[in-house]
């Protein structure tokens, strides 16, 4: 049980992760044992991201006063956030974890200035990482000067493959 001066910590706390979280995501845990639980937050933070089991009623009160005030009525039953400065990866993690325990389930979030249900959630967790995108564009940037260096090579090649015939005669 907390007192009141942990509350108010508890409060201002979630109020400043909620602002500086460019994700939010809201999930049901119940079921999970503490080994997945442990597992899952282990996962999430190798990737930067803060998994937490919340205090429902408190952490109403913390969203009031944030952007994330519309995620308020997802507060029910036993409940975690995810808070990240990459709702992709978040998305994508929580989503894989879900398929694989059942009793994980994503009830949505907001990224950035944006509402997500549960679908929304999961067409967020199909987009690439900001690390694949990357190399998306760089494998795309290279391609033409791959093929640039092969069409300015293949004339030299054949060249030397010429002088090598006529020196055999």
């Amino acid at each position: 049980m907390m007192n009141k001066e942990q509350k108010k910590i508890y409060i201002k706390d979630m109020t400043t992760q909620f602002e500086e979280s460019e994700a939010v995501l809201v999930a049901h845990y119940q079921g999970l044992n503490m080994k997945q639980l442990d597992d899952l937050r282990k996962q999430m933070r190798e990737h930067g991201i803060k998994f937490k089991i919340t205090k429902n009623r408190i952490t109403k009160l913390a969203l009031e006063k944030t952007r994330c005030k519309d995620l308020a009525n997802l507060f029910t039953g036993p409940t975690a956030v995810a808070l990240s400065k990459d709702a992709i990866s978040s998305a994508k993690i929580l989503t894989k974890f879900s398929k694989d325990n059942k009793n994980l389930k994503i009830l949505g979030g907001i990224m950035g200035k944006d509402v997500l249900d549960v679908a929304g959630v999961a067409k967020v967790a199909t987009l690439p990482t900001l690390d694949e995108a990357r190399a998306k564009i760089v494998g795309i940037l290279r391609s033409p000067a791959q093929k640039i260096t092969s069409i300015l090579l293949a004339p030299a090649s054949k060249i030397a493959i010429l002088a090598l015939e006529k020196s055999k005669k």
